[in-house]
């Protein structure tokens, strides 16, 4: 669920922290304190609304960008077949690019409490991507073309064209019992897979890196130093799959309490 911080501070907040030492300074008068009340308040709604406003238009731009890719891959799927694996990644590679940089922004949501949410599993979702997509993918064109990258895009867009419009209309205070419950369990089937696609995709794509040498370096230092990164890659398979079993357990935790409020729901009813 998304909440808002209630000790954000705004432009508009300043200008009544201002406002209140100026009426310290002319006296605590039942008037002044009134008038202070007033563009407390006011100032707190206008702040409220303004960040609204920006984390709405912010998960309608992520809605727009996930589900416009899921329908282009859908389409293309359809009408090319396994001829559409080929160029996939061109066709719609740059627009996921802009998707998972623009996701950065979500982590200044929790730090700036914007969003009320835990921070490590939403670090660990996003970094995973961004490795997989910019390191692992887009570095070698040899790998752009693999079914396992569109089936790997397919899970993600599906999820989060969901995952975003829940988010969307929560914000809008708009609730639809079939859209939470997707929500709250689509991840279930699709989380699993997409880690045997991300780890399937890192296994392809070590032959490229040992053959290119790509990330790989000599450093000299007092002593000479080698980086073989197909090595580190290797490595991160173990913190992938340590980050997913983590972040499925709080989303685990999200849908027992989801079907704790059903629960109570309906007792009441």
């Amino acid at each position: 669920m998304l909440l808002y911080h209630p000790e954000w501070r705004g432009g508009h907040l300043l200008e009544c922290e201002e406002r209140r030492a100026a009426s310290d300074k002319t006296g605590h008068t039942t008037e002044a304190r009134t008038t202070q009340l007033v563009w407390t308040v006011t100032c707190y709604r206008d702040s409220i609304s303004r960040m609204k406003n920006y984390i709405s238009f912010y998960y309608l731009l992520q809605f727009c960008g996930h589900s416009w890719i899921f329908t282009n891959m859908t389409a293309r799927l359809l009408f090319f077949g396994k001829d559409s694996f080929a160029d996939t990644f061109y066709s719609i590679g740059l627009v996921m690019q802009a998707c998972q940089l623009l996701s950065v922004l979500e982590l200044l949501h929790v730090l700036l409490g914007i969003e009320q949410q835990p921070f490590m599993p939403k670090f660990l979702q996003v970094t995973e991507r961004l490795v997989i997509l910019f390191v692992v993918i887009s570095s070698q064109e040899e790998m752009q073309n693999k079914c396992i990258v569109c089936f790997l895009f397919f899970l993600w867009n599906l999820w989060d064209a969901i995952r975003y419009s829940y988010h969307l209309l929560s914000v809008l205070g708009t609730d639809y019992p079939a859209l939470t419950w997707f929500n709250h369990t689509l991840w279930i089937p699709v989380y699993p897979l997409a880690l045997l696609a991300e780890v399937y995709t890192v296994y392809e794509s070590l032959p490229y890196f040992e053959s290119l040498g790509t990330f790989s370096y000599n450093i000299v230092l007092p002593f000479a130093v080698s980086i073989h990164f197909p090595y580190i890659l290797k490595g991160y398979l173990a913190l992938l799959l340590a980050g997913v079993l983590y972040t499925c357990s709080h989303f685990f935790s999200e849908r027992r309490l989801y079907l704790e409020v059903q629960n109570e729901k309906m007792k009441i009813k």
